[in-house]
């Protein structure tokens, strides 16, 4: 059974998003601030956890910091603000993904249901993966993992998301909005600029083979394979 972590100060919040995660089968656990939820951490392992980012005692950007020493547990980060600088430092603390309050538990289901989905394709059998490589790039496809001359370089889970779907539509131009339907999510609300932050992360990631990522003004990105 997928255990879930719900940490966020709101027990009416926590007790919502809990009905719906128990209705599709989730074990479900609860911490009312950050410094609960690390100890949950070390005490259980989790296939996702829900943080909210204000809380008492410690909020949520410490808590994953922390948390990120002992686990690389996929987190989705809850905020009633949506400014672009809770978003950047969220995703470089490893945040997998980020949702603004007020939002609706059939999103929030959406999106755990999707990072389930990308963390179920990890394997460690070398045979039939999807492997795309130049010079000294590499991303395998089927186990999310990307190297760079040699050395493993991990992503969060978003990240790949991104990366994996320019390779597959590689020397293509692809508009923003596209990018955003299809890697975000035909849903999606928020504003182009987290296409924008996403691929300078990706970037900055992919280091020397950062230019494999061209920018087309006014029109969007293409990767050269």
């Amino acid at each position: 059974m997928t255990k879930i972590l719900i940490c966020d100060d709101e027990p009416g919040l926590r007790t919502v998003i809990k009905r719906y995660a128990q209705f599709e089968g989730h074990e479900v656990f609860e911490a009312g601030n950050g410094i609960e939820a690390i100890d949950a951490c070390k005490k259980e392992s989790f296939d996702v956890i829900i943080m909210d980012i204000m809380m008492p005692e410690l909020d949520g950007f410490s808590a994953v910091k922390e948390i990120r020493k002992i686990s690389d547990v996929p987190v989705i980060m809850l905020s009633a603000r949506g400014e672009e600088y809770d978003k950047v430092l969220g995703f470089e603390l490893g945040v997998d993904d980020y949702v603004v309050k007020p939002f609706s538990s059939k999103e929030i289901m959406l999106r755990i249901s999707a990072i389930l989905r990308r963390t179920g394709k990890n394997s460690s059998d070398d045979e039939g993966h999807i492997i795309f490589t130049k010079d000294g790039f590499t991303a395998d496809m089927t186990a999310y993992k990307m190297f760079i001359d040699g050395e493993q370089v991990e992503l969060a889970s978003k990240l790949y998301d991104l990366l994996f779907f320019l390779i597959r539509n590689k020397n293509i131009a692809i508009h923003r909005e596209k990018i955003l339907t299809e890697v975000w999510g035909f849903d999606y609300y928020g504003d182009d600029r987290t296409l924008d932050t996403h691929i300078k992360l990706l970037r900055k990631a992919m280091g020397p083979y950062s230019d494999l990522i061209k920018t087309l003004r006014g029109i969007g990105y293409r990767f050269e394979g």
